[in-house]
């Protein structure tokens, strides 16, 4: 059976530093998407541990209570030679049947044959073909195509073409990433080609997110040219608020520059890092407020149903 059948949307809440807790992954699933977290979000795998077993305890608890099929969640594991925890993460995975894992910078084929093993899927983030390409060979279920204007490490693809070059060759689930607020957007998304969308900005605006109002306030206030794409801060690229940036002292002439990149200090000096220069998605231009995950997967449902009825009646302009 397919997990995302049963889905309101088509929508993957994407994984975010600092700001995916069990709260939003929660309520995410409760809604009918599917909620994720990345697991260096808790310092120790401990903490990840009872991340965990929170998230399925509470999932357990609504579907005995309601009747109703919650959404499955998901962790993001940075596979990176610098990421101490990634197999003390894997025991956790495994141990407790993680339903979904995304990888990031690293498809491990060992990796995918133990989730596997246990019946789960894994999802990787790609920014080009020769990434999909390796990922694809190392058995992986899906590929997120983080494309342009996509908040935290995006890619700089237009999704159009990037999309089509993807689906030549992989016929699994595809899973579209970049500038998405919206319900039209997602259903733009699925005319694309793409399964499902990953919308990660949106979320950073809701009630269960972790992140402070301060920043909050600064994505209903950024546009387009607000968003600024640099390597300075973690030594990969990924897109910023620019106000974040001057804010934290860092001029426009750094932006040019790039840190080296250690994902082993990923909990301490970048998490102290991020707190206070903060990412965000050229998608911060089309929102403007915050609310409760129920209420924006609601407006989003209703905005994504309208966008399909205009599509199907341009069918009738054009026969």
């Amino acid at each position: 059976m397919n997990p995302f059948q049963s889905l309101k949307l088509p929508l993957v809440a994407a994984p975010m530093f600092l700001i995916s807790g069990p709260e939003l992954v929660i309520e995410c699933c409760k809604n009918g998407i599917v909620g994720t977290f990345p697991a260096l979000n808790q310092r120790t795998t401990e903490g990840f541990e009872e991340w965990v077993i929170q998230i399925k305890t509470e999932l357990e608890k609504f579907e005995q209570e309601t009747g109703k099929k919650a959404a499955p969640f998901g962790v993001n594991l940075i596979v990176h030679p610098t990421n101490s925890r990634v197999l003390q993460d894997m025991q956790v995975i495994v141990k407790h049947k993680v339903p979904l894992i995304i990888t990031s910078l690293g498809a491990v084929s060992d990796l995918v044959d133990a989730v596997h093993g246990y019946g789960g899927l894994v999802f990787h983030d790609v920014i080009k073909k020769r990434h999909a390409e390796k990922a694809a060979e190392a058995g992986v279920d899906g590929l997120i195509l983080v494309c342009a204007g996509a908040g935290g490490h995006a890619g700089t693809l237009n999704p159009m073409p990037f999309v089509h070059e993807i689906r030549s060759f992989f016929d699994k689930t595809i899973l579209l990433s970049g500038a998405m607020s919206t319900g039209q957007d997602i259903a733009s998304a699925m005319q694309m080609g793409a399964d499902l969308a990953y919308m990660g900005t949106r979320f950073i605006n809701t009630t269960e997110a972790r992140s402070p109002e301060e920043y909050k306030e600064m994505i209903n206030e950024s546009g387009t040219t607000d968003i600024v794409y640099t390597a300075a801060i973690s030594g990969v690229n990924a897109n910023f608020m620019s106000k974040s940036l001057e804010k934290a002292g860092i001029p426009k002439e750094m932006w040019e520059s790039k840190a080296q990149i250690d994902f082993g200090k990923e909990l301490d000096t970048e998490a102290k890092a991020w707190k206070t220069i903060w990412s965000a998605g050229q998608g911060a231009a089309s929102i403007n407020d915050s609310m409760p995950v129920s209420e924006l997967v609601k407006r989003m449902k209703d905005e994504f149903k309208q966008a399909i009825e205009i599509q199907t009646k341009l069918l009738e302009t054009y026969a």
